[in-house]
């Protein structure tokens, strides 16, 4: 009798737990670039995450809740983007949407959120005008931002002499911010921006651009850009010659281990930059990747998808604990509860919406000094949560209290 009391116990707090949800439980999509450049530190891996946190939360914290997972291509266009969040939203009862790769894209979906309601997490794009200008009481902006990205190694480089800067950047909101952020923190340090050039989204040609950048003998030419991006103008800077002497060196300022993978480590090695997550940091995220790589084709996760894998955990983790999806109380509840993850560390969510936790300072190894498959970064430094990402006394985010 006494466990059939508490059989029936749980089947009716899970009955309550459930009727707080509309249409029973909750729906999160995924969307993200799934055929284009960024779908290597995205796309089908951030589906996989995805369908990790569900798992894992439905053995702990969400157990006996209905979890359904969508994804979509967004193709790179804010357009498609922001039509198919919508569509989501008012047809098929989508609660919350992660990855949302590319800052244009984002931003679009961060003002539709803002007048219909719904959770977005962005783990995929950096543009940090999410948590500024462009905030919004039920956006998150999860994994890494162009602040984030570029300290680091931007702070680094200039005090190690390289105070000439000139920028190869990509023509749009992320490519303009990443360059905003690396050149106020060289000036910060001593530093000048000498130079400019831009080029668009999917470029494969970087000669001309790269010729430019050569010719301002600027000590760096950094890059603003990512993904495959990033791959072919490191390629194309090896094959002319660029950054070959002491007199000028090539900087990528946002580097995702999929770029690494792409290049080798004859192409990439020396590289210096920031990442949010790094499979083979300890423990808990060699565990967490040997999971991800056997469901992901053999490939270590990227920090994005580690970060739609934490960001789709703590959304569930929060609807369990607040027993509804109304996104007024998750909102408030993701903010009160505390991130802990396989993936995060020291991690918070600021007023402003954006998601602190520790960055971490890479170099790319020697091939001489890899052990195995993806044994890829050597470690330089940990920069602490509190001091990787913009100061809070500097958002411009109408959400903080001044």
């Amino acid at each position: 009798m006494k466990k059939l009391s508490l059989l029936l116990g749980a089947m009716l707090a899970m009955g309550t737990a459930q009727a707080d949800l509309s249409n029973g439980g909750v729906k999160i999509g995924v969307l993200t670039d799934m055929s284009g450049p960024y779908s290597g530190m995205g796309g089908e891996g951030s589906v996989v995450a995805a369908k990790m946190a569900i798992d894992d939360c439905l053995k702990a914290e969400c157990k006996g809740m209905k979890i359904e997972l969508v994804s979509a291509d967004n193709q790179n266009k804010p357009d498609i983007m922001v039509s198919k969040a919508r569509e989501w939203m008012d047809k098929d009862g989508v609660d919350a949407i992660v990855d949302l790769t590319n800052s244009a894209g984002a931003l679009a979906v961060q003002k539709l959120i803002k007048e219909k309601g719904g959770i977005a997490m962005y783990s995929g794009p950096a543009t940090t005008r999410l948590t500024n200008e462009d905030c919004a009481p039920n956006g998150f902006h999860w994994m890494f931002d162009t602040y984030s990205s570029a300290s680091g190694p931007a702070s680094a480089i200039t005090r190690k002499g390289g105070k000439t800067w000139y920028f190869v950047t990509v023509d749009y909101a992320f490519g303009q911010s990443l360059e905003k952020e690396a050149g106020d923190i060289v000036k910060a340090n001593g530093g000048t921006v000498v130079g400019s050039v831009k080029h668009p989204l999917n470029n494969s040609d970087f000669s001309s651009a790269l010729l430019q950048a050569q010719a301002s003998k600027a000590n760096v030419i950094a890059l603003a850009n990512g993904a495959q991006d990033t791959v072919n103008a490191i390629k194309a800077s090896k094959e002319f010659g660029i950054g070959t002497t002491s007199q000028q060196q090539v900087a990528a300022l946002l580097v995702f281990l999929t770029d690494v993978h792409s290049m080798g480590l004859n192409t990439a090695q020396g590289l210096l930059f920031s990442e949010g997550f790094y499979w083979d940091l300890d423990d808990q995220t060699r565990a967490f990747s040997k999971r991800f790589e056997k469901l992901h084709r053999g490939f270590k996760p990227t920090m994005v998808q580690a970060g739609v894998y934490s960001s789709t955990y703590h959304y569930l983790k929060s609807v369990a604990a607040a027993k509804s999806d109304d996104w007024k109380v998750i909102a408030q509840t993701m903010r009160d509860t505390p991130i802990k993850d396989s993936v995060m560390r020291n991690a918070s969510i600021r007023p402003d919406g954006r998601v602190i936790h520790d960055v971490y300072l890479f170099q790319v190894k020697k091939p001489s000094e890899s052990k195995g498959p993806w044994d890829y970064y050597n470690l330089v430094s940990t920069i602490p949560s509190q001091i990787a990402f913009k100061p809070l006394s500097e958002s411009t985010c109408p959400l903080v209290k001044k």
